[in-house]
C-alpha cells in the first residue's frame, strides 16, 4: 500500500524525517514530531496511519485534529490521493453541519477536524467515537494558541479506546496540558536538521505611527510585483489595509477568520494561481497551508512573539529561495527578537503602482460531484476556447466548483469562445472569479 500511494504522489523517495517517523510509529508509542513548516509533516503521520487502518471495521478508526479549515481539507486533499479505499471526511466551522451529519451517517474511516465542530458532534452524538485507536493533533500548539483547549480536553477525554497518539508542531513546546496524557513518546526533533540557513534578508522600514499606512503603500508599490504576505495582529486592520489599497487601485485580496469559508478559499486560490500578487493576513496564513513561497514578507504590526515571528518569516527563503522580510516600526518600537544590525529601507516619496498580474482567474459552477476532472476543463480550453497551453495556468477543482487561471487579456476572447459549449454533457457557465 505504502509504495502504491507513494507512486500516486510521484514522490521516489521518503525524506528523512519522514522514514523516522515512519519507523517510529510502527512502535506504537506515543509521537511527537516537531519539524519545520514544508518539511512533509503531513505524509509522516499520514503513510503510517493508512497501514494501520483496517477494512473489515465499519466506523471511525482515526481522528486529525487541526487549528484551521484550511489545513484540515489541505490533509484530506492529501488522504484522498493516497488512492486507498478508506473513506475520509472533514468538519469544521462554516461548513454546513447538515451536509456533516450526513456524511457521519455513513461514517469514515478517517475524521478530519477542527476541534470546535468536532467536539459539537462528538457532544451530540453524530458519530461513534467508540472505535477511534489513532489521535493525530496537527500543529497542535497553534490549536491551543486558538483558544481550542477546551474542546480538546473535551474531545480526548470522551475517546477511551485510542492507543497511540502522534503530535505535530513547527515548534517546541517546554511542556503539554495534562488532558492531552501523553506517555513516555518518541519525541522527533528534526528543527535542528536544516541543511542550510535560509537566504532572508531583514529588513526595517521606520514610519510615524500616523504614516504607517502611507508607508506600506509606498512600500507594496516598490515591491508588490512580487508574492507578498503582508501580516497584522488583528482582522480589523486587515480590512482598513484593504481598503486603502483598494482606493489606491493596487490588487490584492485579504485572508483572515472573519471570512466566510468560501471567501478564504479562493483568496488563497487567487494568491496561488498568481491572479493577485499580495495578501493581506493575520497570523492565520503564517504556516499550514497550501501556498507558494512569497518573495517578501511585510510585518504590518509585528506579533507578540518570536516564536510567530519566525513562522511568518518561514513563509518566505524556502527551498534554497531567496527572500525578504520587512518589519513596519515607529522610532520607538523596540522588539527584543529583532536582531540590532536589521538594514533600513529607505523609500522614496511616490512610486509607480505594480500592473495588474498578467492571470486572471475563472470560475465554473461545476466539479467533482459533475464528474468534471482538469483533463476535461483542459480539453474544452484547449481545443474549444482556442487557447495556447502557456496562456493556461493552475486548475483547482473542488467539489462543486472548479477554478482556472488563465492570462488576463485571452481572458474575453475566451469566454466567448466557451459561450456556447459544454463540459460533460452541461452548459459551461463560466464567470471571472470575485
Amino acid at each position: 500500500m505504502l509504495e502504491k500511494a507513494l507512486k500516486r504522489l510521484n514522490i521516489t523517495a521518503l525524506n528523512e524525517m519522514q522514514e523516522t517517523a515512519l519507523k517510529s510509529a510502527a512502535s506504537g508509542k506515543d509521537i511527537i514530531l516537531v519539524a519545520p513548516t514544508g518539511s512533509g509533516k503531513t505524509l509522516a503521520f499520514l503513510l503510517p496511519l493508512i497501514q494501520r487502518l483496517k477494512p473489515e471495521i465499519k466506523g471511525v478508526q482515526a481522528l486529525i485534529l487541526t487549528p484551521s479549515r484550511e489545513l484540515a481539507l489541505q490533509i484530506e486533499q492529501v488522504f484522498k490521493q493516497l488512492g486507498t479505499s478508506f473513506k475520509v471526511n472533514c468538519c469544521y466551522g462554516g461548513h454546513s453541519v447538515r451536509v456533516e451529519k450526513n456524511n457521519l451517517a455513513h461514517p469514515p474511516a478517517v475524521l478530519i477536524g477542527t476541534p470546535g465542530r468536532i467536539a459539537y458532534h462528538l457532544e451530540y452524538g453524530n458519530f461513534d467515537e467508540s472505535g477511534i485507536t489513532k489521535l493525530i493533533l496537527d500543529e497542535f500548539d497553534k490549536s491551543l494558541e486558538f483558544g481550542f483547549e477546551s474542546d480538546m480536553s473535551y474531545i480526548t477525554n470522551s475517546l477511551r479506546s485510542v492507543d497511540q497518539k502522534i503530535l505535530t508542531s513547527a515548534t517546541k513546546m517546554a511542556e503539554f496540558p495534562a488532558f492531552l496524557a501523553i506517555e513516555n513518546p518518541i519525541e522527533i526533533d528534526f528543527t535542528e536538521h536544516l541543511p542550510a540557513k535560509p537566504d532572508l534578508t531583514l529588513k526595517k522600514v521606520i514610519a510615524p505611527a500616523a504614516d504607517k499606512l502611507d508607508v506600506l503603500f509606498r512600500l507594496l508599490s516598490k515591491i508588490g510585483d512580487a508574492n507578498t504576505l503582508v501580516f497584522c495582529n488583528h482582522r480589523e486592520t486587515v480590512d482598513r489595509i484593504s481598503d486603502l489599497l483598494f482606493e489606491h487601485g493596487l490588487g490584492h485580496d485579504v485572508f483572515h477568520g472573519g471570512m466566510e469559508q468560501i471567501d478564504r478559499e479562493k483568496a488563497l486560490l487567487k494568491f496561488r494561481n498568481g491572479s493577485h500578487r499580495i495578501l493581506i493576513t493575520t497570523d492565520l496564513a503564517a504556516r499550514g497551508l497550501d501556498i507558494p513561497t512569497v518573495a517578501n514578507i511585510v510585518h504590518y504590526q509585528l506579533p507578540y512573539t518570536e516564536d510567530a515571528y519566525i513562522h511568518r518569516n518561514g513563509r518566505t527563503a524556502r527551498m534554497q529561495a531567496k527572500g525578504t522580510a520587512y518589519a513596519i516600526l515607529t522610532e520607538e518600537e523596540n522588539y527584543k527578537y529583532l536582531p540590532d544590525d536589521i538594514e533600513t529601507e529607505v523609500l522614496a516619496d511616490r512610486y509607480d503602482i505594480p500592473e495588474v498580474s498578467d492571470w486572471v482567474t475563472l470560475y465554473i459552477p461545476n466539479g467533482k460531484k459533475d464528474k468534471i476532472n482538469k483533463i476535461d476543463i483542459v480539453g474544452v480550453f484547449l481545443q474549444k476556447g482556442k487557447l495556447a497551453k502557456n496562456d493556461l495556468g493552475l486548475i483547482e477543482v473542488k467539489d462543486s466548483s472548479s477554478y482556472v487561471a488563465v492570462k488576463r487579456d485571452k481572458a474575453e476572447e475566451l469566454l466567448k469562445n466557451l459561450s456556447n459549449e459544454k463540459i460533460k454533457g452541461k452548459k459551461l457557465k463560466l464567470a471571472i472569479a470575485k
